[in-house]
């Protein structure tokens, strides 16, 4: 991609259709040879923070593959910008297009301690691990502004729940100090992302993510303050990132991980238009040779939403993939494994103290 004609800091490099809309914007070529001429920028990219109220912030988890019962997301939309990020999706039932819509206007929940509160205060309520960023990331940069995170984990100490925790930004090291006392009662567990070594590969698929040397010193950090660690290598790219298995795996490993996991990237819904745009942009020489091979993971289609197959493919390259996390899994986390949490201490906190009788 030439540097110049990119937008700065965004994975996605077009706003594609919403599906529910009938009318579609589009910046046409006179309006973008106009502002040149003016000297005018046609685009601002700038990232908008809005605001939203929703009733309840605890979602239950329906798909069998995600392996969780409950998440909750403080915010909707994700500046990470991760080009073939899945919750890409999700932003169209709030209006806006999955494309650089989903990286620029970020929904804001700042009820959610409140209502996280008010979920786990329920009689009906049986203590059971809630996932924080089942969709979006909880620690990407609209959490240095709003806190809402660090106010749920401390929601999470104070009833004594557990709480799983996805990312991938270094940003959760700054709430190690509540992390530290949920530790103490085992009552948390983080899933760090790690998709790439190269800095390279990682600046064009997560344009603003934490580096991976500052993934691989959080996964450390982390681990040796009691906090377990699985190391997320998702997705796995043909000819992207499927190079790289052995060395991500060892790494996680040599800085303290205890499990790893993967995925083999799916591009569902309006994802595949622009993942498809962005790698012919990105890496026009290898792009229909990296598009075949995710088809040839997903019955010929970019698009597989097949329970079974979806998160781990299917065909020769997937059967090498799969194959070659068994063998690094055996060779690096042999006898490891994430600690089940505790979710015995809740019933005794419901009333936000222990109960004596």
């Amino acid at each position: 991609m030439n540097p110049k004609s990119a937008i700065k800091g965004r994975g996605a490099q077009l706003n594609v259709p919403n599906r529910f809309f009938e009318l579609r914007h589009e910046i046409r070529d006179d309006f973008l040879e106009f502002c040149q001429k003016e000297g005018e920028n046609a685009d601002k990219n700038k990232t908008k923070y809005l605001e939203v109220f929703p009733k309840t912030i605890v979602n239950k988890v329906t798909s069998p593959h995600v392996g969780m019962l409950y998440s909750m997301n403080p915010y909707q939309g994700c500046e990470h910008g991760c080009v073939y990020c899945y919750a890409r999706n999700t932003h169209e039932f709030w209006g806006y297009s999955a494309g650089l819509d989903f990286e620029r206007r970020i929904l804001v929940k700042k009820d959610a301690p409140k209502l996280l509160e008010q979920q786990l205060k329920k009689k009906s309520w049986k203590a059971c691990p809630i996932v924080l960023s089942g969709n979006t990331d909880c620690y990407q940069p609209a959490e240095q502004k709003f806190k809402i995170t660090r106010q749920c984990l401390k929601v999470f100490l104070k009833y004594r729940h557990p709480v799983a925790i996805i990312t991938k930004n270094s940003r959760i090291l700054e709430d190690l100090d509540v992390l530290k006392d949920l530790a103490k009662y085992n009552l948390v567990g983080v899933n760090l992302s790690i998709t790439s070594l190269s800095e390279d590969t990682r600046r064009i698929l997560e344009p603003r993510t934490a580096t991976s040397k500052k993934r691989l010193e959080t996964v450390k950090s982390l681990s040796e303050n009691g906090i377990p660690v699985n190391v997320m290598i998702a997705p796995i790219i043909p000819s992207i990132n499927s190079h790289e298995i052995l060395q991500i795996a060892k790494a996680a490993s040599d800085y303290g991980a205890v499990s790893i996991g993967h995925t083999i990237v799916r591009l569902n819904g309006a994802i595949g238009e622009i993942f498809t745009d962005w790698i012919k942009k990105t890496m026009p020489e290898a792009a229909e040779k990296v598009l075949h091979q995710i088809e040839n993971c997903h019955g010929g289609t970019l698009n597989d939403s097949r329970y079974g197959t979806r998160m781990r493919g299917e065909g020769k390259i997937a059967e090498q993939i799969n194959n070659l996390v068994k063998l690094v899994r055996q060779r690096y986390f042999k006898d490891k494994g994430m600690p089940k949490l505790n979710c015995n201490l809740h019933e005794q906190y419901k009333n936000g103290q222990l109960k004596l009788f």
